[in-house]
């Protein structure tokens, strides 16, 4: 018969460090992105927004209970803007926005981009 407390040693430095290495992972490549904008030139070009969309994520956690000791769940929706641009050559490239500069946007907009990088800078019609 085997014996669970070994798998368990095994398994539990692996995970650990899997899990570790997945996080430095993605830190580093956030980091290596915002330093790429940060060392790209600022471009402004003309423009049409040709789409639209959001993403909602949603997140379920605990409550440790309230005040009668009741346990249950609560959810967290997060929402993430994107619009895409097009340029005159064609070439199209999707922004993520704040949600306030997405609702003054609309398809069909016409106007001057400005970007660094992936970083949507601005837009004016």
């Amino acid at each position: 018969m085997f014996d669970m407390f070994n798998y368990f040693d095994i398994l539990f430095p692996i995970m650990f460090a899997l899990a570790f290495g997945v996080f430095g992972f993605v830190l580093a490549r956030g980091i290596v992105t915002w330093n790429k904008n940060n060392h790209s030139p600022r471009v402004t070009a003309p423009a049409v927004i040709v789409a639209k969309r959001t993403n909602v994520t949603h997140h379920n956690h605990a409550n440790d209970g309230d005040a009668t000791g009741a346990h249950g769940f609560h959810t967290d929706t997060h929402t993430t803007y994107y619009v895409t641009f097009q340029f005159e050559s064609g070439d199209r490239m999707e922004f993520q926005v704040y949600g306030s500069e997405y609702g003054m946007l609309a398809e069909g907009d016409e106007g001057k981009l400005t970007f660094r990088g992936t970083r949507y800078l601005s837009f004016e019609r």
